[in-house]
């Protein structure tokens, strides 16, 4: 017999919300799902065993403290295809099937708890060098902060841009949140 999975849903659009609980019920049964209009209506509920946690960008980043421990069971709400969320994400803008299909893919995932490749990892001085960047820093001024050549920040940048596959200073920031590299209480 199949284990009822728990699923918290976080939006605020109530149309979503029932549309993606119609779905959880309809073909991923047995589901016992609870909706919640904002984090702190989930949080007043007083509830944490939940499986899965289906919510927003903007709601992981502005609750980094509670979701990042629950990171492989957050599953995030995108509108377009992201690179810079990492982990567990759905398209809501996709078909009904492709939604159908990456939830399976998520539901059958479970428990193997999906790391990055080898090549997607950031060396320690690529992090070091991503934490400057998120707080604004100017190349020079990485390059003094860390002791290290203006070349070697380019090369670093040029690395973390490659690896990760995100080009703006906002996708490496959201990237940095979301992997609980940086606060986002340290982002001005």
């Amino acid at each position: 017999m199949q284990k009822t999975k728990q699923i918290a849903i976080i939006l605020p659009d109530t149309l979503q919300s029932t549309g993606l609980q119609s779905l959880l019920t309809d073909y991923f049964h047995p589901v016992e799902i609870a909706g919640f209009s904002s984090f702190e209506c989930m949080v007043s509920a007083n509830n944490d065993a939940y499986d899965y946690y289906f919510t927003l960008p903007e709601t992981f980043v502005l609750n980094t403290d509670f979701f990042l421990p629950r990171k492989a069971k957050t599953v995030l709400l995108i509108s377009q295809d992201t690179p810079f969320a990492t982990g567990n994400k759905l398209n809501i803008l996709a078909t009904q099937e492709t939604i159908i299909e990456n939830l399976q893919q998520l539901f059958m995932s479970e428990g193997n708890n999906p790391t990055n490749e080898k090549s997607k990892e950031l060396s320690s001085r690529e992090i070091d060098v991503l934490k400057c960047i998120v707080q604004g820093l100017t190349n020079k001024d990485i390059a003094d902060n860390l002791n290290i050549s203006l070349n070697t920040v380019l090369s670093h940048r040029k690395n973390i841009t490659s690896k990760l596959g995100i080009k703006t200073v906002s996708g490496l920031t959201f990237y940095a949140i979301m992997n609980g590299l940086v606060s986002s209480d340290l982002i001005g």
